[in-house]
């Protein structure tokens, strides 16, 4: 498999966490920065990519440092997603 074919289905597998936090009350954050975005004029595909984005930086994060996963690292990375870019 080559390294494209893996990073595809990485990131398909972001998407599905991404939409798992949508839906899980522990996660209504990820919820309203969707919502944010939307309103703001992004598409929710593309909502939902970029807040996955900032899903593969934390959990890339917490694999180099070894650490817990840092949720309000991920937290401000989402609040940190403008709509304009």
């Amino acid at each position: 498999m080559d390294e494209n074919t893996e990073a595809d289905r990485f990131f398909e597998e972001l998407l599905h966490a991404v939409d798992q936090q949508l839906e899980a009350p522990g996660t209504a954050y990820v919820r309203k920065t969707l919502d944010r975005l939307t309103r703001a004029g992004m598409e929710a595909d593309e909502a939902r990519e970029a807040i996955a984005r900032c899903l593969a930086e934390a959990t890339d994060r917490m694999y180099r440092s070894q650490r817990p996963f840092n949720e309000d690292a991920y937290r401000t990375s989402l609040e940190m997603i403008n709509p304009g870019e």
